[in-house]
């Protein structure tokens, strides 16, 4: 028995993710991405993608009613900008990020990223609650990084 009381023949261990090649589909922000861990693979209360934006695009600026990411750059540089509701956009300054920054994007704040010319950006998504589906992400408008290129 386990410490919840629960007969070890009951336990099913959650298979493992892979990284697909090609992209499993495409974000409403326009960049690539690659399941890692969603509810197929046993998670039930947050979700695991890569995210890949091509060397200089821009991503459409969007927001999210539910979920909160939380994102680790692996490679490449750009920068991310982020702003609350409420505020103007104009205010809120981009961020620069590169290989070994995370930073969090907050439930309903509206965000856009872009990728270096020469180089994608790459980096992981942990999204809390799992990702519910293409009605979560709704267009922002306007972004801080201009027009979007995707």
């Amino acid at each position: 028995m386990d410490n919840l009381g629960e007969p070890a023949s009951t336990w099913s261990i959650p298979p493992i993710g892979h990284r697909t090649v090609p992209a499993d589909t495409m974000a409403p922000d326009g960049s690539e991405i690659r399941t890692l861990i969603d509810h197929n693979l046993g998670a039930e209360r947050a979700s695991l993608v890569e995210v890949t934006l091509p060397a200089g695009q821009v991503s459409r600026p969007v927001w999210h009613r539910q979920v909160e990411e939380i994102w680790y750059v692996l490679e490449g540089h750009g920068q991310v900008w982020r702003c609350p509701f409420g505020v103007d956009p104009e205010d809120m300054v981009p961020v620069a990020v590169g290989p070994g920054d995370a930073l969090t994007i907050p439930t309903r704040w509206r965000f856009q990223f872009n990728a270096s010319p020469g180089e994608s950006l790459r980096f992981l998504c942990f999204t809390t609650p799992p990702w519910p589906g293409s009605d979560e992400a709704r267009s922002a408008g306007a972004g801080g990084l201009g027009p979007s290129t995707v």
